[in-house]
């Protein structure tokens, strides 16, 4: 799961690459892996949940707390995180949050030994500290390993496509790991972890060991606060950072509490691993929909590309509501058979499933959509600005939080009226709220 870079974006400059010729394969590669690693990471919190839940007895609200302490990290470090990259560079901040990284699944291992559910908790705090200060860095970084220009924005869709890879493959992978939901413990998933760990290390010794050129972001003689001030009067960007967190909790809410709800076995017969396989279905979707909306992004304006998904979700969504859980559809996915073998075919799933699913077609090119049309105008206020984003991005705690609780004491399928409402806000940023009302001079 990654989100733009709020310290790039216009204000990026490279140092004389192209005079010095040097091979940056290797930490392209790297950052590529870490690309990856921000999906990895914050997509493990979702299918944990069960886990907590089943380990600990505990409500589908108590375990979505990972969730929500990993995301609530960037409400806390989104804008320090900034200023750190400001003050100690690019290749330091890197080196820093794949180190915060590390600790922040080692404590999670840890809690698996130590059966400590506020022992997790914390590790998914920590580990979210690392995918917010990360997801200021790699953009930057792979955009000047590059050498900028087109091949560093291809290279920027390589490691995006990479990162999309990797939310569909974390669920379905911690599926097959857990089994039975009802007997599912926190060392059931230590593989992901060990996977987590050697990757950190790896790239963080590798990043430390080589010369890199460092991204240069141009610097305002006037102080944050004054720009985060300026930034907020803008009324289009104020309705757009709302939506913002809405989005982000629609795009972790829908696979996450259907992984719950598929992994519940007293009104589910699917079980937890065909619903971390439906939930990998739901992010390969999303990959899809990334690479047809880069495909027309230069012909289709982001307003129009809002309102049409938005309004295909409100559908979708609102299908998957009223339309009976005992119907069942045939829905292609990786299965896994009682011995073990993973195989590909159609596996019976609630039709609700299908509806849910489809909804990744409309999440994926959300964040971009939004973005563009919140910050239309900003000028000078647009750094402050995107950093205001990034600590929004927390919306992906909180919503989802809120929606398990609606699980919780009225049912799954109710929850997904918290779905319906985020969507409905977007339908109106896109029709209303992302006018520019007054136009300012910056």
């Amino acid at each position: 799961m990654l989100y733009i870079c709020p310290y790039n974006k216009k204000f990026l400059k490279t140092k004389n690459m192209n005079k010095t010729k040097q091979s940056y394969t290797l930490p392209i590669v790297m950052m590529i892996i870490l690309f990856g690693m921000i999906s990895f990471v914050t997509n493990l919190a979702a299918p944990m949940g069960v886990v907590l839940k089943n380990q600990f007895g505990v409500s589908n609200a108590m375990g979505i707390l990972g969730n929500m302490a990993n995301f609530i990290a960037y409400a806390v470090m989104g804008i320090p995180g900034g200023l750190l990259l400001q003050r100690v560079g690019y290749k330091k901040t890197a080196l820093m949050a794949i180190a915060i990284g590390f600790v922040g699944v080692l404590v999670q291992f840890l809690s698996g030994h130590a059966s400590n559910f506020t022992i997790y908790l914390l590790g998914a705090f920590i580990a979210g500290f690392s995918m917010c200060l990360l997801n200021t860095v790699v953009n930057p970084m792979l955009n000047t390993l590059g050498g900028g220009g087109n091949k560093g924005n291809q290279l920027i869709q390589v490691g995006g496509s990479f990162n999309s890879v990797m939310a569909t493959f974390t669920p379905a992978f911690v599926g097959i790991l857990i089994g039975e939901a009802s007997k599912a413990r926190i060392t059931d998933v230590f593989p992901v972890m060990y996977i987590a760990m050697g990757v950190f290390a790896l790239v963080f010794f590798v990043l430390w060991a080589v010369s890199i050129p460092e991204p240069h972001a141009e610097r305002s003689s006037e102080p944050l606060g004054r720009l985060m001030a300026g930034a907020v009067k803008f009324r289009h960007f104020i309705l757009g950072a709302v939506a913002i967190f809405v989005y982000v909790g629609v795009e972790v809410g829908i696979p996450g509490t259907m992984i719950l709800w598929f992994s519940d076995a007293s009104v589910s017969t699917v079980g937890a691993t065909t619903a971390g396989f439906v939930a990998g279905t739901y992010w390969f979707l999303m990959l899809l929909g990334r690479l047809v909306g880069a495909s027309i992004g230069s012909k289709v304006s982001s307003k129009a590309m809002l309102t049409v998904t938005s309004l295909a979700g409100l559908i979708l969504v609102g299908l998957a509501i009223f339309l009976p859980a005992t119907s069942q559809v045939s829905l292609p996915l990786l299965q896994r058979s009682d011995a073990g073998a993973l195989s590909f075919g159609l596996a019976q799933v609630p039709i609700n499933a299908m509806f849910l699913v489809l909804i990744g077609l409309c999440t994926s090119i959300m964040w971009g959509s939004i973005y563009n049309l919140a910050v239309e105008g900003l000028g000078k206020y647009l750094a402050a600005a995107s950093g205001i984003f990034m600590v929004l991005v927390c919306g992906g705690g909180i919503l989802p939080w809120i929606q398990a609780n609606v699980a919780d004491f009225a049912g799954y399928l109710t929850s997904y009226w918290v779905i319906f409402a985020g969507l409905a806000y977007m339908l109106f940023y896109a029709l209303v709220g992302s006018k520019m009302v007054k136009k300012e001079m910056v």
